[in-house]
């Protein structure tokens, strides 16, 4: 639990880390780009006066500062045109056209929307007249500046790519470690059983040959075979077991009778399966653990009496079963965290039952098991879903 906190706590901090970054370098990247905007703004409109003093100018001016501003300018896209929309000049342009007439077009096609982003300055030709005509000096962002505007957003990007991949990695060095921790779990329980087991196996042995007629012993010899099976089950938990074709109606059927026999005749196990027998690919001994954990958690649910079903069907691609018990049922804040490890609402376990499922189903056989339908007071529904 602590490393899952743990995990959780990280996880916040780079998200939080991250909305910080990206919008602190937003508020700074906007900032100046207003301000570059305006600079440019007012290079434009000195420009735009150096155009108007040239137009004006006559074989007594000098020249030499306005033609110094207009060829200044090597970085701002502009174009003048007329009232009537004609281009006459443009700067910082690449224009479009297999021809002059092609290009002009171009030019007007650009000027008209810069025009419309409201990036045009108008400057009257002769202050003195009336009827004097207008030239209108469109620019458009310089390069630097557009880039500048997107590099807040190719930023937020990086710094988010960044948080998914350390989340990814985060979670991945967790998984690992869990992985670590089941097998070793799985391999020094195999061993720790397998001792005593081996003295009960030898000792029911000399009990059947002194005590031949003797009832009780066939039983213990039942429960040492139990035993031996868990232990079995341990250490293919630490391991890779390879699935074989089995029959889905038998794995189901011996653990109804497991159950059946350690229960409470209060407790009722009915059987919902297709006529015909359905033969999967899985480790039995490792799914009829799967189906035990969720019929013990049903009894326990169901606090000794109620009903329990096994439903089984199959479709063209997979084959589902599904477990129900009507007893109290999973809250739905809980629904999402029942098969985490170390989640429990026992007074008494160790939260350990559906994650284990959740593994056998999931990571040895390929499949998907889920909690289907809950409801509080009514029970609880199991869907396991195999491929076929």
């Amino acid at each position: 639990m602590q490393w899952t906190d743990r995990i959780r706590q990280v996880k916040i901090i780079l998200v939080v880390t991250a909305v910080v970054i990206a919008v602190v370098s937003l508020v700074v990247s906007n900032t100046l780009v207003r301000e570059l905007e305006e600079e440019e703004h007012n290079r434009m409109e000195v420009w735009a006066e150096a155009m108007r003093s040239l137009s004006k100018a006559d074989e007594n001016t000098d020249l030499n500062l306005v033609l110094k501003v207009i060829d200044k300018n090597n970085t701002i896209p502009v174009i003048v045109t007329d009232d009537d929309g004609e281009v006459h000049i443009f700067r910082n342009i690449k224009l479009k056209g297999e021809n002059y007439e092609d290009s002009m077009r171009n030019a007007k096609v650009i000027s008209t929307r810069m025009m419309e982003d409201g990036k045009v300055i108008k400057i009257a030709l002769d202050d003195t007249s009336k009827d004097t005509e207008y030239i209108n000096v469109c620019y458009d962002d310089s390069i630097m500046l557009k880039r500048l505007a997107a590099y807040p957003y190719i930023q937020l990007g990086v710094v988010m790519l960044f948080v998914v991949v350390a989340i990814f990695a985060l979670l991945t060095s967790k998984r690992a470690e869990q992985n670590k921790v089941w097998v070793g779990l799985s391999k020094e329980t195999a061993h720790q059983l397998g001792t005593p087991i081996s003295s009960l196996m030898a000792w029911t042995e000399i009990l059947k040959e002194s005590y031949p007629n003797d009832s009780l012993i066939p039983e213990m010899d039942k429960d040492v075979k139990r035993l031996e099976l868990i232990a079995e089950r341990f250490s293919k938990i630490g391991s890779l077991p390879e699935p074989v074709p089995s029959s889905l109606k038998e794995v189901l059927t011996h653990v109804i009778e497991y159950m059946d026999r350690r229960t409470s005749a209060k407790v009722a196990f009915i059987r919902e399966f297709p006529e015909n027998d359905i033969t999967v690919k899985i480790n039995a001994s490792l799914f009829e653990w799967v189906i035990e954990n969720l019929c013990k958690n049903a009894v326990d649910a169901m606090e000794g009496t109620g009903a329990i079903t096994l439903h089984v069907e199959e479709t063209t691609e997979r084959v589902v079963i599904e477990v129900t018990d009507n007893g109290r049922g999973i809250r739905k804040k809980d629904i999402s965290n029942v098969f985490r490890p170390g989640f429990t609402t026992k007074k008494r376990g160790w939260g350990l039952g559906l994650s284990l499922a959740k593994r056998i189903v999931e990571e040895y056989h390929k499949g998907r098991i889920f909690v289907k339908w809950s409801e509080v007071g009514k029970g609880t529904t199991f869907r396991i879903e195999l491929r076929k």
